[in-house]
């Protein structure tokens, strides 16, 4: 706590954010919930930080997978025979790819994972950063928002149910989608 009210606080915070989109396995929340609750009248300045260095880690992940599939991946799959099946995979993600990114910035699926996957597969850069902004967004603010609202006692719901919470609503909402598409 003395290390999340002290003068480095917020350039960890916006490091850590940055490096978990991207490479880093270690998510901002370990950074984003001490700060909060040392300082919760910042909460939503932290969230933002949070939000805008996650996307920009996002947009660096976006990178990496759109130089490395390239010059890495691709030839490696044609070599093994699975280049028709690297089509097949690159269209279904590109048709569901605002959805793919935005269960990602919310659930625990690793969101590097996804950053990485959108560059190599081509996705369209405004749809992944549109996407990103508003999942990354609703799940820091949301962390950030239930820190100042009830403080330390709220601290272990949101470390080990919130992002597990988030994937049931997520499937909540695709289940309905699917019964109404098979329904009708």
């Amino acid at each position: 706590m003395a290390l999340a009210a002290g003068p480095y606080a917020t350039r960890a915070l916006c490091a850590t954010s940055f490096a978990e989109s991207s490479f880093f396995p270690i998510p901002p929340d370990v950074v984003l919930i001490p700060m909060v609750l040392a300082n919760r009248r910042r909460w939503a300045f932290f969230a933002l930080l949070c939000t805008l260095t996650s996307v920009l880690g996002g947009m660096f992940g976006y990178l990496i997978g759109m130089i490395a599939f390239e010059q890495l991946a691709e030839p490696l799959l044609a070599f093994y025979g699975y280049g028709d099946k690297v089509d097949a995979f690159v269209e279904s993600f590109n048709r569901y790819g605002w959805w793919i990114v935005f269960i990602a910035g919310l659930t625990p699926i690793p969101y590097k994972v996804i950053t990485i996957t959108a560059g190599a597969t081509g996705l369209s850069f405004p749809v992944f950063v549109v996407a990103s902004l508003v999942s990354r967004g609703l799940r820091f603010f949301v962390v950030a928002g239930l820190l100042y609202l009830f403080g330390p006692p709220i601290r272990d719901f949101v470390e080990k149910r919130l992002g597990l919470l988030f994937f049931a609503a997520v499937a909540l909402v695709i289940g309905g989608f699917v019964m109404v598409k098979y329904l009708n």
